[in-house]
């Protein structure tokens, strides 16, 4: 009898063992990992906090934007210690608040004994910007720089890293992901454009060290992207995987040039990743987790990040990735592995690498963590690589002394940042970056406004738009005559009648077009399939500009964003303007007859005007080539 319960006993054993054996053939085993182990891992990590809500929203996205710190996140940082968390537009009110947030957020993970939060933001200046419009000084951009350049070699791109690094960290950050040196040699770049300082990768080389250097003598730590080049693509990283099939030579002289320019005269706190495939530098296929095959993205390249960027270029700083929730690697990878992947390439920190918005994420978070962590001790992972990146981390804070970012009491900092945001001084050096950045790409003798010109018609791409360069005109020049007409809708018809009346027609585009965000509020999103597409907005504006030119009117072409297709409209157009910009701020007020009034101005609108009155001279020279204009 007890021989019988023996072999039953023994037999179910044998079950359980051949079950076990199966289970852990299909899936690596997880094994509890060491406390430290774990904080190393996490300090590695660097999540967002754009959006979190308490309970599960049923059939709906949670967008509760996470502008203080609630409990689950406050214990989130201290129970895992988290390297850092990166905040946007939806985090950020007003400086009392941001301020309140940026100290919560590093009480939290000095309460809990861990080192300082990096704590970053997308504050590139021009198209990408995070701080609200009422707060700082959002600059003209890049592309205005780079047209700076000829005249002014790097002044604007210093002024700019001193005003960007100043704002900001009056608010509490010590990271900025910015600036992109990025070449730009494809007019069809989606991602880049006017984010680029232009196509000459010295030029670009130049003008990025010194927004970088402007920005981290301040104390800012800057980061330098998209390693190693995101600049000649038509496919964007958020929403694909890019290729550049550069020859090496190509690969060195124009999309490194500016990183090793970088490395060898300054010390750039990050460099950041792109998720771009190289064949040139890297051909290594990984299978995709649809079972596709797949040339390695930079990201996950260890050639690419640790033979190339840390060997060969002798860059010795933090490497982080950009987001691993872009397409370009969320759409082959899951998060463990993309996580493991890129840390096995090199990279040091794995930017937003797995998505924060219920409770039940920060438990994902944790198994993250754990995971990545099992992978070190299991030996997937070199410990000791492990070890070096996080002392790189460890030892960027210390410089940077992060932890004097948050000494000031919290009221003397709002009032501090209260007088550096937005300034007299730096508003003064946005004017003065506009004016100097405007181009004439072509002017037959039509600029300035000559005397007899009393009537314009504004074609404008919306709303807005004809709002700010009609106000900008009006203020210089009272005694003009404007009409305006939006192009945003389907149902914008400028009669023949209009052009008849003008003696001048001004008209622009802006090339990439403008999302629906950008658009704001004046055109009525809700109905956007009435928004004309930039095919029928671009055939109705050259066929007014050829019938303006039939009635010997004067006529003007602006480009607001990139320049590349302003020889679509040379042939009917005295002149082409090129500003880069097209931003406007929002006035309300009550006038003196009791009259609400909206007002929209901005310093590119600013700067055209007065080169069209002729208050100022366009100074700026062309930071990409355009096909010939006669």
């Amino acid at each position: 009898m007890l021989k019988s319960i023996y072999l039953i006993s023994r037999h179910v054993q044998l079950i359980f063992i051949a079950t076990v054996l199966v289970a852990c053939s299909q899936t690596p085993l997880i094994s509890p990992v060491s406390k430290e182990l774990g904080r190393q891992v996490a300090q590695k990590l660097m999540i967002d906090l754009r959006y979190f809500c308490v309970a599960t929203i049923s059939k709906k996205h949670c967008t509760q934007p996470v502008t203080e710190l609630i409990d689950p996140l406050a214990s989130l940082i201290a129970d895992t210690g988290i390297g850092g968390v990166i905040l946007f537009a939806e985090n950020i009110e007003n400086t009392s608040q941001i301020l309140h947030l940026n100290y919560a957020l590093q009480e939290a993970a000095k309460a809990a004994g861990h080192p300082p939060l990096f704590i970053a933001i997308d504050q590139e200046g021009g198209r990408v910007v995070r701080l609200p419009k009422h707060l700082g000084t959002p600059l003209a951009g890049n592309m205005a720089i780079g047209a700076t350049y000829a005249k002014y070699g790097d002044r604007f791109a210093t002024q700019t890293g001193e005003v960007l690094a100043k704002e900001l960290m009056s608010l509490g950050f010590n990271l900025n992901f910015a600036p992109i040196v990025d070449v730009n040699v494809n007019p069809l770049n989606p991602v880049i454009n006017v984010r680029s300082f232009g196509e000459n990768a010295e030029i670009v080389a130049s003008l990025g060290t010194a927004q970088m250097t402007a920005m981290q003598n301040q104390g800012m730590m800057a980061t330098l992207k998209h390693f190693p080049g995101h600049g000649d693509t038509n496919v964007d990283s958020h929403t694909g995987l890019p290729r550049v099939d550069h020859s090496l030579l190509q690969v060195e002289a124009t999309d490194l040039l500016p990183f090793q320019h970088a490395i060898d005269n300054s010390s750039p706190a990050m460099i950041m990743t792109a998720h771009i495939q190289y064949p040139e530098l890297d051909n290594t296929k990984f299978k995709a987790k649809d079972g596709s095959s797949i040339i390695l993205p930079a990201t996950m390249s260890r050639k690419i990040l640790t033979g190339l960027l840390r060997n060969k270029m002798g860059y010795d700083g933090v490497i982080i990735t950009d987001a691993l929730n872009m397409a370009g690697v969320s759409h082959y990878f899951d998060e463990t592995e993309a996580v493991i992947q890129t840390f096995s390439a090199g990279a040091d920190i794995a930017l937003m690498p797995t998505i924060i918005r219920y409770p039940s994420d920060i438990k994902k978070l944790k198994k993250l963590i754990n995971n990545v962590a099992n992978e070190v001790q299991r030996g997937q992972l070199s410990l000791a690589e492990i070890e070096a990146s996080v002392q790189r981390i460890v030892s960027l804070k210390e410089g940077y002394q992060l932890k004097l970012n948050t000494h000031l009491p919290i009221e003397q900092a709002i009032n501090k940042a209260t007088l550096t945001l937005g300034s007299k001084h730096h508003k003064k050096i946005e004017q003065q970056l506009a004016n100097k950045a405007v181009v004439a790409v072509k002017n037959n003798g039509v600029l300035p406004l000559e005397s007899n010109i009393n009537k314009v018609l504004l074609v404008m791409p919306d709303t807005t738009k004809c709002m700010g360069l009609t106000l900008a005109l009006k203020s210089r020049k009272p005694s003009l005559h404007i009409k305006c007409n939006s192009m945003a809708s389907h149902d914008a018809d400028i009669k023949l009648t209009s052009l008849e009346w003008a003696d001048m027609l001004i008209t622009a585009d802006i090339i990439p077009d403008q999302s629906l965000a950008e658009l704001g509020g004046m055109d009525d999103l809700k109905h956007k399939s009435k928004r004309s597409s930039k095919q029928q907005q671009n055939t109705q504006q050259l066929r007014l500009l050829k019938t303006a030119r039939d009635l010997a009117k004067k006529t003007v072409f602006v480009s607001f964003r990139t320049p590349y297709k302003s020889y679509l409209f040379s042939p009917f157009s005295d002149a082409i303007l090129a500003s880069f910009d097209y931003r406007l701020n929002q006035t309300q007020y009550w006038d003196d007859f009791g009259r609400f009034i909206t007002e929209y101005q901005g310093p590119s609108f600013n700067a055209l005007a007065d080169v069209i009155i002729g208050n100022i001279q366009a100074q700026g020279s062309l930071p990409v080539s355009v096909q010939r204009i006669k």
